[in-house]
């Protein structure tokens, strides 16, 4: 067939263009594709390898690669171009991938163009059996930690705590348990087993609170005084074989002082405070702080836990006291990524027990909506002497409301503290109120929050008439003024129903106000606190 030929065009007007007239458009596409291919294998060989293992059809096992791939790039357009050599596994080649694999695709582009070095680990499906009625079970990850220590004390000479979070499931179907090992630094070491409470009363949710106990029988374990650390092994089982151990504490040489576990002790009085969360009134708190140094006395010390709610308006409200040595705010902050109750306030609660074991005569567990409060103008020190005898003893509750004020124009509320003002009490009677408790911290091994059942001694719920506190229920964390219904002058006589509930009148804490506002000034000044009275 005779075939058409172009005529003849003018001649090209530089070298280059001679140059390429000289070469077919495929040989030369094809050659710049072999080279990209050969670039991107390269580039990528170890996790090219990966991504073909994942297409083998032969047996799987059952362990996890981990591949790295490292890319860097210092600016957009060389990210680019590591991007443009990602090869991508075809339609016929991605239909054996498993989930895990082909994420694992997507996060290899993303090291690709990212400017630091990625690791990506990727597991590989479980292995096939032969038999098809044979089923296998594959694990990925942890659901909970095994155990989450929050601190490690001395609780004599021969006795150490552990306090921390456990995976609840393991302790409530599980068998795990505890062993100690006092490593000394002259190269001698003792073991122990160990006994562990579980003090949050099956309140735990993911996690559940364990307290862990060790003692010698042979007696202190750094006798000579040359320091050591303080292993535990914890156990998943009864089988001896899966543990972990970690070192719990360390003693410096020198460092053990046998009198700091005998009386006198530093304060008379310690007050350990649950954990700290949500909108809390600084008004409240300044008000709260001041009754109870004023009721504790200069020999006494108050330990918060704050958990999210110390806020910068709280935290200066508490900055005074912190500086002049009368309280103390640690940040637990971190407990959130562990699941218990209550921003594990069974855990914080523990944690300050044995913290501050040898700190105060007498340790007091209640909240900072409540105040203690002693009839009749007697003393704490005469009422701790009558109770002694006892390592615990638990407070009675009066119920107080934290909206009802009386409607009284004379009075300008706003400048009125919190207990200055809510005056009327919940007067049912023969019904359960949670109470609170005061305990000798040296014979407790673990506590809650209501009471402890991990006691050596005895314990008296019998201390009415005695001391009491006030209860108003979240009036910590109403912003504002407290004051949401008034009632007239008659209310101080006889019974006010409100919300189908009897309240009564009852002014103990409002005489005291005068006392504890002066009691404030004197010790801390006319200008520390700028929050509002409301």
């Amino acid at each position: 067939m005779r075939k058409e030929v172009a005529p003849p065009g003018p001649a090209p007007a530089n070298t280059v263009g001679k140059i390429f007239l000289c070469f077919e458009i495929k040989p030369v596409l094809a050659a710049l594709l072999a080279i990209t291919l050969i670039m991107a294998i390269w580039n990528l060989q170890p996790y090219y390898e990966n991504l073909l293992s994942t297409t083998c059809r032969c047996s799987f096992t059952t362990t996890t690669t981990t591949t790295a791939i490292t890319a860097t790039s210092t600016t957009t357009a060389s990210s680019t171009n590591v991007l443009n050599k990602t090869t991508f596994p075809s339609a016929t080649a991605s239909k054996n991938y498993s989930l895990p694999a082909a994420a694992a695709v997507k996060r290899a582009v993303a090291a690709a163009t990212s400017t630091t070095a990625t690791t990506i680990t990727t597991t590989t499906p479980p292995t096939r059996n032969a038999e098809p009625n044979k089923r296998q079970f594959s694990a990925y990850g942890n659901a909970a930690a095994l155990f989450v220590q929050m601190g490690a004390y001395r609780g004599g000479p021969a006795t150490f705590a552990v306090i921390g979070l456990a995976s609840k499931p393991i302790h409530v179907y599980g068998r795990p348990w505890y062993k100690c090992e006092w490593v000394s630094f002259n190269g001698t070491s003792t073991k122990a087993k160990a006994y562990k409470m579980l003090p949050d009363w099956g309140y735990g949710r993911v996690y559940t609170v364990v307290v862990v106990n060790c003692t010698f029988p042979a007696g202190n374990p750094n006798s000579d005084n040359s320091g050591g650390k303080l292993l535990l092994y914890a156990y998943y089982g009864l089988s001896p074989r899966k543990y972990e151990k970690f070192t719990a504490l360390e003693e410096a040489p020198g460092s053990y002082n046998d009198s700091r576990y005998r009386p006198p002790y530093p304060y008379d009085y310690l007050y350990c405070g649950s954990s700290l969360y949500g909108n809390l009134s600084a008004a409240r708190f300044r008000e709260w702080m001041a009754y109870h140094a004023w009721f504790f006395g200069p020999r006494s010390h108050f330990v918060f836990h704050d958990a999210g709610g110390v806020s910068p308006e709280v935290r200066a409200a508490l900055e005074p006291w912190v500086a002049a040595g009368r309280a103390t705010v640690q940040d637990i902050r971190a407990q959130e990524e562990f699941d218990g109750y209550y921003y594990n306030q069974f855990l914080v609660v523990n944690d300050c027990l044995h913290r501050y074991r040898f700190a105060a005569n007498w340790t007091f567990f209640f909240d900072v909506d409540e105040y203690i409060y002693l009839p009749d103008g007697r003393s704490l020190e005469a009422v701790l002497n009558e109770l002694s005898e006892y390592t615990q003893f638990t407070i009675e509750q009066y119920a107080m409301s934290s909206m009802l004020c009386l409607n009284d124009s004379t009075h300008d509320y706003s400048r009125e503290w919190g207990f200055e003002k809510l005056l009327f009490r919940d007067s049912r009677t023969k019904i359960w109120r949670d109470r609170k408790y005061a305990i000798q911290a040296k014979n407790a091994y673990a506590t809650g929050v209501h009471m402890s059942e991990n006691v050596i001694g005895k314990t008296t719920h019998n201390t009415e008439g005695r001391i009491r506190y006030y209860h108003y229920h979240n009036s910590i964390s109403v912003p504002g003024e407290p004051c949401k219904v008034f009632l007239p002058d008659s209310a101080k006589q006889g019974t006010t129903w409100y919300n189908k509930l009897p309240f009564v009148y009852e002014d103990n804490m409002k005489k005291l106000s005068s006392t504890v506002k002066q009691f404030e000034q004197q010790t801390l000044g006319k200008n520390n606190h700028h929050q509002p009275s409301s």
